[in-house]
């Protein structure tokens, strides 16, 4: 008899726990994100035929993001981004490829490398300062922003979703997924405790 495998997300296990939080914090993982690291000359042919392709242009500015529809396309280097998106992955990732493959880019699909932790509430940027070492304070770190950091001893992307410090998004590598999710309750305890 065959075996039928099912995805499993890696903080699955974790919802019960991130639910128990208090209204001020909200943890919860957005598994299965599609997410490709896209290779191109920006300023090429093969930046034009990538921006057509996802709709909006490539974020040349180190530590920005960009968002159109339910696509997010992060800085990570010169000519390297990641993109995030609700498509499915074989789709995104071979459109990019044979938009940027005639002009020497790449695209290729890294979904399973990392998960999606969406940290929000008026205490998410307190969380967030207890283990990060760069200004989050809303005056640095605004919507449209995106950097690789740490968090604690997690390596992550940490994304700005609002102007006010009270909504994140933190890709984290799959590997580091259960370490952060303690870290994280843990960080967020004291915001948490006698109001459940």
């Amino acid at each position: 008899m065959a075996r039928v495998l099912t995805p499993a997300s890696p903080l699955e296990a974790w919802e019960e726990r991130f639910s128990a939080l208090a209204p001020a914090v909200s943890i919860t993982e957005e598994p299965f994100t599609t997410m490709t690291t896209l290779w191109v000359d920006p300023s090429g042919p093969g930046g034009r035929a990538a921006s057509g392709t996802l709709g909006v242009e490539l974020p040349t500015t180190p530590s920005t993001c960009v968002t159109h529809g339910g696509t997010t396309v992060v800085w990570m280097g010169p000519e390297e981004w990641l993109v995030t998106s609700a498509s499915p992955a074989p789709a995104l990732e071979n459109d990019l490829r044979s938009a940027v493959a005639p002009h020497g880019g790449s695209a290729t699909d890294v979904s399973g490398q990392r998960t999606v932790v969406h940290l929000k509430g008026s205490r998410a940027r307190d969380i967030l300062e207890k283990g990060c070492s760069i200004d989050l304070h809303p005056r640095a770190f605004t919507r449209g922003s995106a950097v690789q950091t740490m968090l604690d001893q997690a390596g992550v992307v940490l994304i700005a979703l609002d102007d006010a410090g009270t909504d994140y998004r933190i890709l984290v590598r799959s590997s580091f997924a259960h370490y952060l999710a303690s870290w994280l309750l843990d960080a967020a305890a004291e915001f948490t405790l006698g109001s459940q």
